[in-house]
């Protein structure tokens, strides 16, 4: 019996619209700044290089402080006209979208290092302030909306395809506008084209929030004191070997979005659709090799399916160092860990998912957004360290962003940090799903029984709304 043979749960059309657009427009505005900050300031706008992983670092106690902080309010919203997660993506939407768009217009001197510097830590600190808001809400969606593993399948199918055309738009847009260009400094085509897309992803993300559900019996719950909150999530066995591959999948998917730029570029020195092919292909093989995945858990269960998908991401990197010489193979290298790659976008929030439930079943309580929060610790110190670890792995091989071509051992220390370093990492985080403990039939018993204990506080929830006459 795996995990996915549960008790069935039907979840309308409209609901996975919702959900795919909310993850669409809120991975959008969140993926690009993410994924290209990195290069634009430093090759773009001619910030150094040395000060960018400063900046990274420096992020990250801003990233480390604020993500617990934001979770643990959230998991506090008790609005019975809109619930806890609706209202934070409807009214939130505007201000990611005007985080967004700062992130492209310069307001200082860029002649002035230092100045340049401080505006680069400061669009970083507005846009991911606005990234664990709202992006946080839409991560735990999943386990809001459904309960059996079928139904966070059919949900993470939707936001499967969501999330690949959303990280394929974040990575295709800078490559096109980017690389290859010889103009540098302030560009008002990049700025105009960024505003326009700013403004399209805050409508779509205002207008998703009227399409999906939460659990709205949970106003109902008696919040956790902070620190009792923190302790319980830490005292999580499930919780704690999650956040393992969470971290390494982060680390990895960060470092490819950045090293990609420089290894399109720098190594493959190629523009236009030939540099643009592999990254189609790579997100083509994710949406492909998302029924596959969703079948393998049908097949093996969440937790085998999960653990075979990190280790073939891991070995596909490694084996890129090879593959990834050559345009020819670096074409194959990209679309085997596409493919594998899928899994993570699958199953990624399914995994949370079940992680959230197990504390319910401990506490009575439900916390998405609590461990949303927490698990953050890991995965902004990965987000932040990622593009550190890759300019000071090309650096100490000799990168100089000042030359349009590198030489022989820095195109080699961009295709090592591009390729055997994430590689490692995500067999590290393969292998300790191993250890992770929700599986096999007594889980599904549990989540089974977790169903009927939800059905009796959604009954308790109404009966409160008509002794107060709002139903």
């Amino acid at each position: 019996m795996s995990n996915i043979e549960e008790f069935e749960e039907k979840i309308p059309l409209s609901q996975k619209l919702g959900f795919g657009i909310a993850q669409f427009s809120g991975n959008l505005l969140g993926g690009i700044p993410m994924i290209a900050i990195t290069y634009y300031y430093n090759i773009i706008l001619g910030l150094s290089a040395q000060l960018i992983s400063i900046g990274w670092v420096i992020f990250l106690i801003w990233n480390t402080i604020n993500d617990p902080i934001i979770g643990y309010i959230e998991d506090r919203i008790h609005s019975e006209k809109y619930g806890r997660r609706i209202p934070i993506i409807r009214f939130g939407a505007p201000f990611f979208a005007l985080a967004f768009i700062i992130c492209w217009i310069p307001l200082v001197d860029l002649n002035n290092q230092m100045a340049l510097f401080l505006y680069f830590i400061f669009v970083l600190f507005a846009i991911d302030t606005m990234i664990t808001i709202i992006l946080m809400v839409t991560w735990i969606l999943p386990a809001e909306m459904a309960l059996s593993s079928k139904g966070r399948g059919q949900l993470m199918t939707y936001g499967g395809v969501a999330n690949t055309l959303s990280s394929l738009i974040s990575m295709t847009i800078p490559l096109l506008l980017f690389t290859g260009t010889e103009e540098k400094g302030i560009n008002m085509p990049i700025i105009l084209f960024m505003v326009i897309i700013g403004v399209i992803c805050g409508i779509l993300l205002f207008i998703s929030s009227y399409y999906i559900t939460e659990n709205k019996f949970t106003v109902l719950q008696e919040p956790m004191p902070f620190i009792e909150a923190i302790k319980t999530t830490f005292s999580s066995k499930p919780f704690l070997i999650y956040l393992i591959p969470y971290f390494c999948f982060y680390f990895s998917q960060e470092l490819l979005g950045t090293a990609t730029f420089y290894y399109i570029d720098f190594v493959l020195e190629v523009t236009g659709f030939l540099a643009l092919l592999p990254i189609l292909l790579f997100f083509i093989m994710i949406i492909i090799f998302l029924p596959i995945w969703y079948r393998a858990v049908i097949k093996w269960g969440l937790k085998r399916a999960f653990m075979i998908s990190l280790i073939l991401m891991g070995v596909g990197f490694i084996s890129f160092l090879i593959l990834g010489e050559l345009y020819a193979t670096a074409v194959i290298g990209l679309i085997l860990i596409g493919g594998a790659f899928s899994g993570y976008y699958l199953m990624g929030q399914m995994v949370f998912a079940d992680v959230v439930d197990y504390d319910e079943i401990k506490t009575g309580k439900r916390r998405e957004a609590t461990y949303a929060g927490t698990e953050a610790l890991v995965q902004k110190p990965a987000i932040s360290i990622a593009p550190a670890v890759f300019l000071w792995v090309a650096v100490a091989f000799g990168f100089d962003e000042t030359l349009a071509i590198q030489t022989a051992s820095a195109r080699f220390g961009i295709l090592l940090a591009f390729s055997v370093i994430p590689g490692i990492i995500l067999l590290l985080g393969g292998l300790a799903v191993k250890f992770y403990p929700l599986g096999g039939p007594e889980w599904i018993k549990q989540k089974e029984e977790l169903n009927k204990i939800h059905e009796e506080k959604e009954k308790k929830y109404l009966q409160s709304l008509k002794e107060k006459g709002l139903i």
